[in-house]
């Protein structure tokens, strides 16, 4: 009887699940931990959705097997807030399906579309499961950037022009997770014509279209006219709506992509529970006061992070989206390297972040602090981050953090 199992055995231990594991059992231990390591909201979603759950729930017969494909009031809602947000109209019978979180519908098409073999590109550093889920499904990753400048469509044009197999699908994910980068809309025009050109299918990851800063809303790829012919793309009431742990995700776009995926969740799974779906219905076409006010309260995050911890002495980025900032380690001590340096902060600082080589190669020296903690917490990660840099004799200068 073997013991080794082909897919377990294309998947590397998670780094960052070391650095959880360390997180744990510090607290176990009653030690205070500042997590900004994992990209967990700390807020409640709005109350008449949690007022609808409640509501469907008590109805007896919302208790049985929902729709795979999720029910058709929650496939409207998603089409209606399509066509206010984006300008793009959605057949909510042959364009979307309710997922159980955007990672299961990126994991499941994937099994859905790929062949052992096959060569995806994804972006380097992304989120695992842009690159996993087609590694489990026995794809060859070709790593591209992340950056959206022209290196990027050099690389890509290279990857057509030298991989065997050619490259039969492409995945990016902007706001980006990890780093936080942002595109217009050129770029999405400009990718759709490289897309048809090179006869490549397109899976965009849009977990944070709401969560943007500096008054410039995302884009969607479906904008861009003709992207439907080789793109879908996914979303997430998750960080919108604080709603995480409701698992409840969305694939929507091209038919053909959306019909394959479709199929292969109708033999995994029977839906998310129906009391969930309607109320993430309430969420999607109820008061959108807390879209705005999320977005207020994270950038004000932000801002405290930024400033707090450049006075404490390590400098980050400000990121224009995304509940993430993508910090370079500190130069004085980027030579431990992304793992080691947040094992460190976790240990010395009682702070937790995630290594950036966790979301690939080219994610070492840095890492990703998420804005998952209140303002004031924030200020006494700073703190704690500043005794530690001093410890390791790094001058922080004469400034104090905040």
């Amino acid at each position: 009887m073997s013991e080794e199992f082909y897919r377990i055995k294309r998947l590397p231990p998670y780094v960052i699940a070391e650095v959880n594991a360390m997180r744990a059992a510090a607290r176990a231990r009653g030690e205070d931990i500042i997590d900004l390591g994992m990209g967990n909201p700390d807020l409640p979603p709005p109350q008449h959705v949690i007022d609808k759950l409640c509501e469907v729930a008590r109805k007896p017969d919302a208790h049985g097997y929902s729709a795979s494909k999720g029910i058709p009031g929650l496939r409207k809602a998603q089409a209606n807030y399509y066509g206010r947000r984006f300008g793009v109209d959605i057949d909510p019978e042959t364009e979307i399906v309710v997922t159980l979180g955007s990672k299961e519908g990126l994991a499941n098409l994937a099994q859905a579309i790929t062949a052992p073999g096959d060569v995806v590109l994804a972006p380097n550093p992304s989120y695992p499961i842009h690159t996993f889920g087609f590694i489990i499904a026995g794809a060859t990753i070709r790593s591209v950037p992340t950056t959206p400048d022209e290196h990027y469509w050099e690389s890509l044009d290279r990857a057509m022009k030298f991989t065997v197999p050619r490259p039969s699908v492409l995945v990016v994910g902007y706001p980006s997770n990890p780093t936080a980068e942002v595109v217009d809309l050129a770029f999405y025009e400009r990718l759709v014509a490289w897309a048809k050109e090179n006869k490549v299918w397109v899976l965009s990851d849009l977990a944070y279209s709401e969560l943007y800063y500096d008054g410039q809303p995302t884009p969607s790829i479906l904008q861009v006219p003709g992207a439907k012919d080789v793109a879908v793309e996914f979303t997430s009431v998750s960080k919108t709506y604080s709603m995480a742990g409701w698992r409840i995700g969305f694939a929507v776009g091209n038919k053909t992509l959306i019909s394959a995926l479709t199929r292969v969740k109708s033999y995994l799974d029977y839906g998310a529970f129906t009391p969930i779906q309607a109320a993430a219905c309430a969420a999607i076409n109820g008061p959108q006061d807390i879209v705005e006010s999320n977005r207020e309260l994270y950038r004000r995050r932000r801002d405290v992070m930024v400033e707090s911890f450049g006075r404490a002495g390590w400098d980050i980025p400000s990121p224009r989206a995304s509940m993430f900032c993508w910090a370079p380690l500190p130069p004085a001590i980027s030579h431990l390297g992304s793992l080691e340096f947040s094992k460190q902060l976790l240990t010395h600082a009682g702070v937790a972040v995630a290594p950036g080589v966790g979301y690939g190669e080219d994610g070492e020296g840095f890492v990703r602090i998420a804005m998952v903690e209140n303002e004031q917490r924030i200020r006494q990660a700073a703190r704690n981050v500043k005794r530690y840099l001093q410890s390791m004799g790094v001058n922080t200068g004469s400034k104090n953090a905040g």
